[in-house]
């Protein structure tokens, strides 16, 4: 694609980030098609707004995006939430409603560095 002589290429991600963006896609994909499964049945609409979250998120991780993290982050704060008007305070309760999403969290998280490289690269080639 060309805008203006200047050729728009997708910024450069490390494969590690990439692992990440297409598990975050095929977990999101489950977890999508059973809360819609969920919300036909009339039950909670949280696995499938979290499931489109993790698509989402995984894509936007698979372009090189920032803004992947951040909707990431508002889908754990939601599920924090979730948890907790789910279990309360009972913690063992929370664990399995916590765990995976937090695991996530800090795997996304460590994928800032990278991320911030592909937006400066992409702005870099916008410039020249």
């Amino acid at each position: 694609m060309a805008t203006d002589g200047i050729t728009k290429r997708r910024a450069p991600v490390g494969w590690g980030v990439r692992i990440l963006a297409w598990v975050c896609i095929l977990f999101g994909a489950v977890l999508f098609s059973g809360g819609v499964w969920l919300m036909a049945l009339g039950g909670s609409w949280y696995y499938g707004i979290a499931g489109l979250g993790l698509v989402i998120t995984g894509a936007l991780l698979n372009r090189g995006n920032i803004l992947a993290v951040w909707i990431y982050a508002a889908i754990w704060a939601a599920t924090m939430v979730w948890a907790w008007w789910e279990s309360g305070s009972d913690l063992w309760a929370q664990v399995p409603r916590m765990l995976s999403p937090t695991v996530i969290l800090v795997a996304v998280l460590l994928c800032i560095p990278a991320l911030t490289r592909a937006g400066q690269t992409r702005a870099g080639q916008l410039r020249h």
